[in-house]
């Protein structure tokens, strides 16, 4: 079984409609990772140019720690400054989404994921649990956070469309990378000091399928979703909250400026990742072809065997890396893309309350009669915008530092994936002559074998 973890993590895409099946005992954990944000500023970016030169060290996004006189200098010591040491933390709830299944029924084709559940907490009946749950089961949960906890940071969940068409939906790739997605929402939700408490998370996890769908039935009915629709709209037109505090102005600022680099990264790497993936398939044709030259050339074969053995070393090794982009970079920054529109969307949703107070307060001023009444409005309006301030403080500082660990995680993986990359390459080219830590000096190296003789493959 393979376990996966936390730390906020990708996202992409797929789901349909279907049952779901009855739950039953069975076991499941998962692991842990995290990093923090190496950020940007935007230079120049043209969409019909090839060339990217978009970036320069930022630290309104983040506090990077620089790199201390004495360290080496080589790639690999340089990485390993920017590793940390997790503390242990004492869990007693462990998720796994594995094992994924296609139904397919006269009207619809679906996939269902098994959850695993093992935990210590005393709420429960059992130790362990096993269900199956489809994606709009994932949606109705997130839906409930959402309703449980408006200023709170509820955890993405891949869309449920393919957008970008990298993969075919019920592909064994798209499926694969959904399964992840789902993992994660689950697991980011099981280390939240709060969500994870959440009643409807705990029937998520546990009940069997007819309980879930009436459940699922006893959710608010049409007039009050109605209602909560049309204040949120009423909230909307009044515009600018009148007494919104800093904090919350400095943090909604934060967010439009984290979202247009997040964004823009989410782009490039797209980018990067197809222009990888066109170097690779052109590449990979050159090795049979110097293997058929080389059948025709008796003087030369030796040296043509050698280019095309080359050539196949230097197409596994890109493969290697498009793998590590596809796997760990893309999933991420797709992820805090998605982090950086429901943030926004809890901020207007705090505005929201904050608003409601504010409305209540001139109609208190304008009126010579009811005021015990609207006293008491205000009053418990009072209550809940600090309740909501509280709430949002705390999960903010969570969230930024938890974003900074994976960004500093990812980018670290980045940074090795393509060391081990350029060494493949090298000791292609240069076999035997170049160790491992030379590749700083790749530069010099280069020209000064561009002085020599070409070496003999």
């Amino acid at each position: 079984m393979e376990a996966e973890g936390r730390a906020p993590g990708p996202s992409l895409l797929a789901g349909g409609e279907g049952p779901v099946a009855d739950s039953r005992p069975a076991a499941g954990a998962p692991g842990t990772a995290r990093g923090p944000l190496i950020a940007a500023e935007v230079l120049a970016l043209d969409d019909e140019e090839d060339d990217l030169e978009v970036f320069s060290k930022d630290t309104s996004l983040a506090e990077v720690n620089s790199f201390s006189p004495s360290m080496p200098i080589s790639p690999s010591s340089m990485i390993n400054q920017y590793k940390f040491e997790d503390e242990p933390e004492l869990r007693d709830l462990f998720i796994t989404v594995d094992d994924p299944e296609s139904h397919i029924t006269a009207i619809e084709t679906f996939i269902t994921y098994r959850v695993v559940t093992k935990t210590s907490r005393s709420e429960f009946d059992s130790s362990e649990y096993e269900v199956r749950r489809r994606y709009q089961d994932f949606l109705w949960l997130k839906s409930k956070l959402e309703a449980a906890h408006p200023t709170l940071i509820i955890p993405p969940l891949p869309e449920k469309f393919i957008m970008r068409g990298m993969v075919e939906r019920f592909s064994d790739e798209f499926i694969e990378t959904r399964r992840k997605a789902l993992h994660k929402f689950l697991n980011r939700i099981a280390d939240h000091p709060t969500l994870t408490f959440n009643e409807d998370f705990k029937i998520f996890l546990t009940a069997q399928a007819w309980e879930l769908s009436s459940h699922k039935k006893q959710g608010p009915g049409l007039l009050s979703r109605m209602g909560q629709t049309v204040r949120a709209v009423a909230s909307s037109v009044r515009g600018a909250v009148k007494n919104r505090p800093g904090m919350f102005t400095e943090i909604n600022d934060y967010m439009e400026t984290f979202s247009q680099k997040i964004n823009l990264l989410d782009k490039i790497a797209h980018r990067i990742y197809k222009e990888e993936r066109d170097y690779f398939n052109e590449m990979k044709e050159y090795g049979p072809i110097h293997t058929l030259w080389s059948a025709s050339e008796e003087d030369i074969a030796d040296s043509l065997k050698g280019i095309a053995s080359c050539i196949d070393r230097c197409c596994k090794a890109t493969e290697k890396r498009m793998a590590g982009l596809s796997e760990n970079l893309l999933p991420i920054l797709h992820e805090y893309v998605l982090y950086s529109e429901i943030l926004m969307g809890v901020l207007k949703r705090r505005d929201q309350i904050q608003g409601e107070l504010d409305s209540k307060i001139d109609a208190l001023a304008n009126r010579k009669t009811e005021k015990d009444l609207f006293s008491e409005e205000i009053g418990k309006l009072e209550d809940k915008v600090e309740r909501a301030n509280n709430a949002l403080k705390a999960d903010w500082d969570r969230w930024k530092q938890n974003m900074q660990c994976d960004m500093r995680s990812t980018f670290t993986n980045v940074a090795e994936n393509n060391l081990r990359f350029y060494e493949e390459h090298i000791l292609c080219i240069f076999p035997g002559t170049v160790d491992a830590m030379d590749v700083i000096q790749l530069p010099a190296l280069l020209s000064i074998s561009c002085e020599e003789s070409p070496p003999a493959f």
